[in-house]
């Protein structure tokens, strides 16, 4: 009789959610549909704007003067409400592991406006990032008014997440996977029916307004034949090496814009790539914004090797330009964007050299976005569905899943961390260094062979309060850690305390350190 009652009691606890995610879906593709249509018609706009200018050259001053405007009008929001910067993939990231707390109306409407005037100008920001900040925005608002415990919550806000994924893409399994496998980190049955049901419903309502043309429509792609998978091998390589060459400059880009230009305060640092923007829409106005519309043309028109070259160096260069200053939006569909244009170079070299059938360059522009995303953002599941939900082709999914692996691979073996893992890591560094006192004191500490935490991860490491992590020293090298870096023996261990607990955290260092063996004897 109890089990009956508690499988009914469980049940109802699956469908309630189900429903609340519901709920979440309409509210979202209502929400993230208007912003993706404002960011298209938007960029429209812009594009015109800059062809009138070739005519009249006074149309120059004009746009140059309304970016300025919009620039200080988004760095007025970004002062207000600092978290509406960047993609917010890693604020959400943060929320649901319990490091932050935001004001979910004062996130969603200054997101909205500002990513719609940001990403709509021509930057080349993507549109997921913010839907995905907006989807829990929403999901957070829905757990206010029906949800008590901090777990629903939490369900609720990555529910809100994966359906602003989805609604951008038009991709809900993908949506729903990249919750699990790179935000939430959690595979609860709670949270992967609230994902899928809002990911669903949020899909449905965004392709009423869109729709049912995939994303990344690129016409038919042939299977490639088992000969010619040594190519994958190859380009995954490069796709590694690359993505890791990405990850490495993101990263730095905020530091960089800290450095040279530390007398602009840092919510207006948005002016730098939008005045830079003029001479990129004047020259490159087909080039501008996210990327969907370059990687739906380029099989096409099969531009030159060294067209797509210099087209790899532009967006490279001015995505990091843009994401660097901290101004709203993301990088998923830049990456994307970078991933076709090198499947399209490697393939195109491949062709000239008579070792690849032009028939299939479409097909490594299709493998290279996943395994470029795949190496990037170290989510190789995510990278294949989406992808495989954007082209809207489900037989490629094992060329898919072989380029996405050795990518993950060749960025593991250099270092890389998940990139959303390292954006949310720096967010937490500067949060902390705002908690310990301007009277610091650096404590160092050597791993020894037989310490309980040789071998294990940062993240793993229960850290004393107040304390950084700030390096780890391994021979005349020190090296910034991330959450994935692992503890080895020799290691020296540089710790940032206050200097007023630094022999409470001595203590508590050395009792974290203690040999194994010691920790068996009690």
């Amino acid at each position: 009789m109890d089990k009956t009652k508690r499988k009914v009691n469980v049940n109802s606890a699956h469908l309630t959610y189900i429903l609340k995610g519901v709920l979440i879906g309409i509210l979202t593709g209502a929400v993230v549909g208007a912003f993706r249509w404002l960011i298209e018609k938007s960029l429209l706009v812009w594009q015109h704007a800059y062809h009138l200018a070739h005519t009249q050259p006074l149309y120059l001053a004009l746009i140059f003067v309304i970016l300025m405007l919009l620039g200080l009008l988004v760095g007025k929001l970004v002062t207000q409400q600092p978290h509406i910067a960047g993609s917010g993939i890693p604020e959400i990231e943060g929320q649901l592991a319990g490091k932050f707390t935001f004001q979910w109306w004062a996130i969603l409407w200054r997101k909205f406006v500002a990513g719609v005037l940001m990403i709509g100008s021509g930057l080349f920001l993507g549109r997921e990032g913010p839907s995905i900040q907006l989807g829990g925005a929403i999901g957070q608002g829905v757990a206010g008014l029906t949800e008590d415990s901090r777990r629903g919550q939490r369900v609720l806000i990555a529910s809100g997440a994966a359906a602003g994924l989805s609604a951008a893409f038009n991709a809900p399994i993908a949506g729903t996977l990249f919750i699990l496998e790179e935000v939430y980190h959690n595979f609860s049955p709670l949270v992967w029916m609230g994902a899928l049901s809002a990911s669903i419903t949020a899909d449905v309502v965004s392709m009423k307004v869109f729709g049912l043309i995939t994303v990344l429509h690129v016409g038919s792609v042939p299977g490639l034949p088992l000969k010619y998978y040594w190519h994958l091998l190859v380009l995954g390589a490069l796709l590694g090496l690359l993505g890791y060459c990405y990850q490495w400059v993101l990263l730095h880009s905020s530091v960089w814009y800290q450095r040279f230009f530390d007398r602009i305060p840092r919510a207006f640092h948005g002016l730098i790539p939008l005045a830079l923007l003029l001479p990129v829409g004047y020259f490159f106005s087909d080039f501008l914004g996210g990327g969907n519309g370059i990687i739906i043309r380029m099989p096409q028109l099969l531009p030159s090797v060294g067209m797509l070259v210099l087209l790899f160096i532009l967006r490279f260069v001015f995505s990091m330009v843009s994401y660097g200053s901290g101004l709203p939006g993301g990088i998923f569909l830049p990456i994307l964007t970078l991933g076709a244009v090198i499947g399209m170079i490697y393939g195109t070299i491949a062709s000239k050299l008579g070792v690849l059938p032009s028939q299939y360059l479409v097909d490594f522009l299709v493998f290279a976005m996943a395994g470029y995303f795949a190496g990037i953002g170290k989510a190789p599941f995510t990278a294949i569905l989406l992808v495989t939900e954007m082209v809207g082709s489900l037989q490629h999914l094992v060329p898919l899943a072989l380029t996405s692996l050795v990518a993950y691979i060749v960025v593991d073996l250099l270092g890389g961390a998940p990139i959303y893992e390292s954006l949310l890591d720096r967010m937490t560094v500067n949060k902390k260094l705002k908690v310990i006192s301007g009277k610091n004191e650096q404590l160092e500490f050597p791993v020894f062979d037989d310490s309980r935490y040789v071998g294990q991860q940062v993240r793993d490491i229960h850290w004393p309060k107040h304390t950084l992590l700030v390096g780890i020293r391994r021979g005349e090298k020190t090296a910034i850690p991330s959450g994935d870096t692992l503890v080895r023996a020799g290691d020296t261990l540089l710790i940032l305390t206050d200097r007023n607990l630094s022999l409470s955290v001595r203590e508590q260092l050395r009792e974290l350190n203690e040999p194994l063996e010691n920790e068996n004897d009690n």
